[in-house]
């Protein structure tokens, strides 16, 4: 019975190994100068982003969370109908893939890799779901933001790529000014001068942080706002990609999200700059949320779906095989993983990548999802374990540490009450943070939710954002917290939270906004709060085990002496 349940353990075993051909022959492309244009000072960028973004981001929470909730019951029970049908379909593609991903010889099990995907189909995939709206920008919001079952994948393409109000209503009219403002910029756009469209929507921005968004702004909603305003960002996001300045683009590409965080194209958009500047992983995740929300806010066409499936493998592919400091393995599972069985992945990991033993390491909170089994709509998707193997001992368990927590902090202080200096800063980014940080964001790829706490990706990204700001790094310090914002406004379409979940996911927005704006100290960050507990958990378990191992080496101490006099006593 013991050896059946290793030959069916070593049959559903996937690997995906890192260190192919594939990747061997990926290394040798040229590298892209993406981060090319590296100027402007935290205060500049955070004044621009209030006026964005306006005072009420962090207050209009509350109700993206209700808005969110009401979104995902609606579509679960709406796609029940199409679920029953395709259900057959898909079990038959299951099984195919399956077969074709498993192959045994003598019960040795052979693993594959994911598929390459040749540049060009990237290519076409950001022409027709990135760059969708070039020859045709409407201004007008009468049309619906993502498709429904009644409309085929061509009109998808087709129409207009205009924001929605919540419930799917038409946004009120636009303000005449800001209007004509938009219509030039897409005369800018259609005639490919790129340059002078992006200033011309910096522009309509402009007025729309002064208030000429809407003809009649007290009959309209924040929401209504939010979405004019990040229907804007979302075109100074393909302005600056058509540019070829990747880092233009990244904040607007958080901002268009944190605006409108159930748009889809928002999503993939910020997949195609993350590709851009060659950050492979966080390229990988903004896909996979891109496909989640397709299904949730209505998308039925499996034609898009497929296409962010093939861009979301294609990202994961690239940040594997550029990966040299770790390895990877997904195993499959359907039922609660005991220990033993994770001592037994760990071995077949360390057979197969013998290079990356030095410390091997079964990621425990949540499930990871792979884009070829990720059936949101008709099929739960197939869950996996992540186990990943190091050449740096020391990082593999720095990684551990901080998964072992429920709230993750991001320092190795030893005293909780005596901060870093600059220079114990910059060693510990060098000899720690930068090589943890890549590995955060690859284990995030594959992982829609964190089942330690539902703010867990944001905190993470507020944490390496203080680092940053104490590493002198303004500028990047701006757009990581753009980008924890965005990650945060976000998180409650993905999962259900709790009362106490959104209650913090609202401190860490506001205080994020302070931050951006320079308001009071960093001190008093709610992430800072979380990473000082933290600290003085360490120390007090640090002191307990102390304790208990001198405690022991005195029992142990008593009894030898103890022994002794006994032996004395006896001659």
């Amino acid at each position: 019975m013991a050896s059946e349940s290793n030959i069916d353990f070593q049959k559903y075993l996937i690997s995906m190994d890192g260190k192919n051909e594939t990747s061997q022959q990926m290394r040798g492309r040229k590298k892209s100068n993406a981060a090319a244009n590296k100027s402007n000072d935290i205060p500049e960028a955070l004044q621009e982003v209030k006026n964005h973004l306006g005072d009420g981001a962090a207050e209009n929470i509350m109700e993206r969370i209700k808005m969110a909730e009401k979104k995902k019951k609606k579509q679960s029970d709406g796609v029940d109908t199409v679920s029953r049908k395709r259900k057959a379909e898909d079990n038959e593609k299951l099984a195919v893939k399956e077969k074709e991903t498993t192959l045994e010889t003598d019960n040795q099990f052979i693993p594959t890799s994911l598929s390459h995907i040749p540049l060009k189909v990237l290519m076409d995939i950001e022409m027709e779901l990135v760059y969708i709206d070039e020859e045709d920008i409407s201004f007008e919001f009468a049309e619906p933001v993502v498709s429904t079952s009644t409309q085929s994948a061509c009109h998808d393409s087709e129409k207009a790529d205009a924001p929605s109000a919540p419930g799917g209503s038409t946004l009120p009219q636009i303000d005449k000014q800001l209007q004509m403002t938009l219509w030039e910029a897409s005369a800018c756009y259609r005639q490919k001068n790129y340059t002078a469209a992006a200033e011309q929507f910096s522009t309509a921005l402009e007025l729309c942080s002064k208030g000429a968004a809407i003809d009649h702004p007290f009959e309209s909603s924040p929401e209504d706002i939010s979405s004019i305003a990040s229907f804007i960002e979302t075109k100074l996001v393909t302005c600056y990609l058509k540019l070829r300045k990747p880092d233009d683009a990244l904040n607007h590409s958080h901002r268009s999200i944190i605006l409108n965080p159930a748009y889809f194209r928002n999503h993939l958009r910020q997949a195609a700059v993350f590709r851009c500047l060659e950050r492979y992983s966080e390229a990988a995740r903004s896909a996979m949320i891109a496909d989640y929300m397709y299904w949730l806010t209505g998308g039925t066409e499996q034609h898009i779906s497929k296409l962010i499936k093939l861009y979301w493998q294609a990202m994961i592919e690239e940040a594997i095989t550029r990966e040299e400091a770790f390895s990877v393995m997904y195993t499959p599972f359907a039922t609660e993983v005991k220990a033993g069985k994770i001592n037994k992945i760990k071995d077949v990991f360390a057979k197969k990548h013998p290079d990356y033993k030095e410390h091997i390491y079964t990621d425990p909170h949540g499930v990871h999802i792979l884009p070829q089994m990720a059936g949101w709509p008709s099929l739960p998707p197939q869950q996996y374990l992540l186990t990943l193997g190091f050449r740096n001992k020391h990082i593999g368990k720095v990684l551990e540490r901080w998964s072992s927590r429920k709230l993750p902090i991001l320092s190795d202080r030893k005293a909780p009450f005596c901060p870093l200096t600059s220079e114990e800063t910059k060693r510990y980014w060098d000899n720690t943070g930068k090589n943890v940080v890549p590995v955060i964001d690859f284990i995030k790829s594959t992982k829609l939710t964190d089942n330690r706490c539902a703010c867990s990706p944001g905190i993470e990204r507020l944490h390496y954002a203080s680092l940053l700001g104490r590493l002198g790094r303004a500028k990047e310090q701006s757009q990581v917290i753009n980008q924890a914002m965005a990650e945060l406004a976000t998180i409650p379409y993905l999962q259900d939270i709790s009362q106490q979940d959104a209650e913090l996911l609202q401190s860490l927005m506001a205080d994020a906004m302070d931050t951006l704006e320079g308001r009071r100290s960093d001190k008093g960050r709610v992430w800072n709060k979380i990473q000082q507990i933290g600290l003085i958990e360490d120390y007090l378990y640090q002191v307990e085990d102390n304790y208990l191992k001198n405690k022991r080496l005195r029992m142990a101490r008593t009894q030898r002496m103890r022994m002794k006099r006994i032996q004395a006593t006896q001659q």
